[in-house]
């Protein structure tokens, strides 16, 4: 996570796919100038990228995504920031411009797919990076726990329940190899695709691999 101050934040709530009601009130949190946490609680990666996307055309920019969202905390929280490049003021002047009511519900830029497919991209490559195995391993051991008794109280009583909970508990721990694998699989997916598009590797403040655009910087 950014070393951004909870109050200089906007927090702003999804709470389902993402429509015109979404994006309004995105625009009228970005209006304050200040970055904009977007907490998606039941939206689709493709959504939520066509999401940032269009805050990019009004000055925003994608910044950091991490895990602390929806009702139980374990969603992910996406943070854009206002990009102060001279490229991103006047794109942003120029839709302002031609998109007076955006906030209000109107019109909006149209999508361009390529740019929204290198969005997604970047922040699936993120979210592959968020943790260490070690880190995986340890969380995937405590997200089993809840999982594993309900289980095993449900087929018996008593010091069976118990032993058979930590047999699905083992079970369930078994499969984080193929869960590795998967995540490995998308990182050198995207990585690729970044790479090939021009993108820069770099490590942010908390050691985190990352790809910026051409040209572009860590957003802060």
């Amino acid at each position: 996570m950014t070393a951004l101050s909870a109050t200089a934040r906007a927090v702003w709530v999804v709470g389902g796919p993402v429509g015109k009601r979404h994006v309004r009130k995105m625009l009228r949190q970005m209006a304050s100038g200040k970055p904009v946490e977007v907490k998606p609680a039941m939206s689709t990666m493709k959504n939520l990228t066509r999401l940032v996307f269009t805050a990019q055309q009004f000055g925003y920019e994608y910044a950091d995504i991490w895990q602390g969202g929806g009702p139980q905390g374990n969603g992910l929280v996406i943070l854009i920031v206002p990009d102060p490049s001279p490229q991103s003021r006047a794109r942003a002047a120029q839709n302002w411009a031609q998109y007076p009511n955006a906030s209000d519900g109107g019109a909006l830029p149209p999508l361009v797919p390529e740019a929204v497919e290198l969005l997604k991209a970047r922040i699936t490559f993120d979210i592959t990076a968020m943790y260490t195995n070690k880190q995986l391993i340890l969380l995937s051991g405590f997200a089993a726990v809840p999982l594993a008794v309900p289980i095993g109280f449900a087929l018996s009583a008593g010091t069976t329940a118990i032993v058979l909970a930590g047999t699905v508990w083992a079970a369930l721990m078994a499969l984080l190899p193929v869960g590795f694998a998967v995540n490995r699989h998308y990182r050198t997916k995207y990585a690729a695709l970044l790479l090939a598009a021009g993108y820069t590797p770099m490590t942010d403040q908390n050691g985190r691999l990352r790809y910026v655009p051409p040209g572009g910087r860590l957003p802060r």
